[in-house]
């Protein structure tokens, strides 16, 4: 599939849709699919816009009650294969498991990204002030991506040919919830490099909360974003890989993972709202860098680092070259101008074409 590779986006009309999968794959099944596939991939783009509106219309929405630090307060409801949300609620916090998975993969998922947050950066919820946790399961018939709307979580169940259930894999639903996490902090733009640094630190605390979950250290964990997601009738290892972007998958049915890992190869595109799921590559390949470098668990000093900077410095418009400064000012702060950590923030923003002053 060719892919407009000229740049003329315009960010007063871009609007923001925070899904997993990026639209491309489901252009390239559209092309490339069994009759079957196309067709899922037709309503998968369909969905992707109508959520398009939905989500600019709950961006700055603040929604759920405030409850103690600490507490978790889920919800999970079944849209029963429809549009309608939140849906029928299923499981209430501290209810017993239900005979359905998704239900409860979405309940045990949800509160795992609440005790990441609130453990390792002492964060109260998405909003940090005890936002509720809902979700939704089972949106529409077959839909193969899962969002977080402006207020909650939606999960499609897959199609069972190319995706496996969204439910599934913890890192894509704290990858989801991360959107959230930035909305409340720093409002990045959907667009460009904002947009492709809003993706980057969803897949850095996604990657980060499966990590915590299974405490493996940064020299071990396999740095893939959504492992277990596609069947097994794809080649892929997942949709993307921060270790080695552009890596995850190489399929005829859903194409070439397109990501770059240094700046040399930026992607200057109207595609994907200007390459944001593309180019965050770039960024990832920088925090894995990082986070290598550093070792033990990544969340305790990269995550820090990270972490920091998105609630105290980012802004709405914060490009790459502009997160690197920062990063670089708060590792400073953190551990010391001209620490060990300050000088692998200089070492890895260098080594994917990012120089800093």
């Amino acid at each position: 599939m060719k892919y407009d590779l000229s740049y003329n986006f315009n960010v007063k009309t871009a609007t923001p849709c925070c899904a997993i999968i990026p639209p491309y794959i489901f252009q390239h099944i559209a092309l490339f699919g069994s009759d079957r596939q196309r067709r899922f991939a037709f309503l998968n783009l369909n969905g992707s816009s109508e959520l398009r509106g939905e989500r600019k219309a709950f961006l700055n929405l603040s929604a759920g009650f405030a409850i103690a630090p600490g507490a978790r307060k889920r919800s999970i409801y079944d849209a029963r294969n429809g549009m309608v949300l939140p849906g029928k609620l299923v499981r209430s916090e501290g209810a017993s498991p239900v005979k359905d998975v998704s239900v409860n993969e979405a309940y045990a998922g949800t509160g795992r990204v609440f005790d990441f947050f609130s453990k390792a950066f002492g964060r109260n919820s998405i909003d940090d002030k005890g936002m509720q946790m809902d979700s939704t399961v089972h949106y529409r018939r077959k839909f193969s991506n899962a969002f977080w709307n402006g207020q909650q979580m939606v999960f499609g169940d897959g199609d069972g040919e190319i995706f496996q259930r969204f439910t599934g894999p913890l890192d894509i639903i704290a990858h989801e919830l991360t959107h959230g996490v930035t909305q409340f902090e720093a409002g990045l733009q959907y667009v460009g490099d904002s947009g492709a640094l809003n993706e980057h630190l969803s897949d850095v605390f996604g990657a980060l909360a499966k990590q915590y979950r299974m405490k493996q250290k940064a020299s071990n964990a396999d740095w893939v974003i959504g492992a277990g997601l596609l069947t097994e009738k794809i080649n892929g290892v997942g949709i993307r890989s921060m270790k080695n972007p552009g890596t995850a998958y190489d399929d005829p049915v859903i194409g070439k993972d397109m990501q770059p890992a240094h700046m040399d190869n930026y992607v200057r595109t109207t595609e994907d709202n200007g390459g944001v799921h593309i180019n965050s590559g770039i960024p990832n390949k920088a925090f894995y860098n990082l986070a290598v470098s550093l070792g033990g668990h990544a969340w305790i000093q990269a995550g820090k680092i990270w972490y920091t900077a998105l609630v105290e410095r980012v802004r709405s418009d914060t490009g790459f070259q502009g997160f690197a400064q920062i990063t670089f000012e708060v590792a400073g702060a953190l551990y010391g101008a001209k620490s060990k950590e300050q000088k692998a923030v200089t070492k890895a923003w260098a080594e994917v074409g990012i120089g800093i002053e």
